[in-house]
């Protein structure tokens, strides 16, 4: 894996981006990571729409597991980059990440918005991650669809009340902080008789792990012994640890 070339400037990529669709000026800072082999030829990278969230983490870390080459397209949320016109076409509920695949289905390109569908497209086209056998790939469905539609909403509710709200409201600390620990219970449940939600390292660990440390910060994850171990074996993968690390410095900016 070829490390990050030197600090780029607004503007300016380090290497040539898809011209369709259109990225906003905004946008126009890359960071590009690369995996090559041994006489292949180079492949276009994945543009990421991304910002250094639970949920972008999700993708920079799948593609790092992957080892495929990408470039990194900053979307700064706190300053409204999700709302240019260019980045709703490609994520048209202006959340991130979203990506830009200049070698999608048919040789042409594609975006795909959504983590979730992000990581199914992902795991789908590179044949990992995601297995293909039914009764395997629906253990991994079940899992990503529970991380997609219960873990990260309620984890997020939960940032926002304990953290970000103007007002203290009791009730929506508690609502919040009380069904991520549910959550965070039926994971632990879960892991008990398992090292990976679906038996083998999948894209439902991919999609869970970030919010998991998200919701520790409202809930002890010593409270769940084998959550928290599980947390920690993702964790220790490399690929884990450089995906999370992605855009980290553009937060503290």
């Amino acid at each position: 894996m070829a490390k990050t070339s030197a600090k780029t400037t607004p503007g300016k990529s380090t290497r040539k981006t898809v011209k369709k669709p259109a990225r906003p000026k905004t946008q126009a800072r890359g960071v590009q990571r690369t995996a090559k082999k041994a006489g292949a030829k180079p492949a276009k990278p994945i543009a990421l729409y991304y910002w250094s969230t639970p949920n972008g983490h999700k993708i920079s870390i799948m593609l790092e597991e992957l080892g495929v080459p990408y470039t990194v397209h900053p979307v700064d949320i706190g300053k409204g980059d999700q709302f240019a016109p260019a980045f709703l076409k490609l994520s048209p509920n202006n959340r991130i990440p979203a990506i830009l695949d200049p070698n999608g289905p048919g040789g042409r390109p594609v975006s795909v918005f959504e983590s979730g569908a992000i990581l199914q497209y992902l795991g789908r086209k590179y044949g990992r991650f995601y297995p293909r056998e039914e009764r395997a790939r629906i253990q991994v469905e079940e899992w990503l669809f529970w991380q997609v539609g219960g873990l990260g909403p309620m984890a997020g509710q939960a940032n926002h009340f304990n953290l970000y709200a103007k007002e203290d409201v009791p009730y929506g600390k508690t609502r919040y902080t009380e069904e991520v620990r549910r959550l965070l219970g039926v994971m632990d449940r879960r892991l008990a008789t398992r090292k990976y939600l679906a038996g083998a390292y999948s894209i439902a660990d991919i999609a869970c792990w970030s919010w998991v440390i998200s919701a520790g910060r409202h809930v002890p994850l010593a409270d769940f012994p084998h959550l928290e171990a599980w947390k920690d074996r993702v964790g220790a993968r490399k690929a884990v640890q450089r995906g999370r690390a992605v855009g980290a410095e553009l937060r503290k900016s």
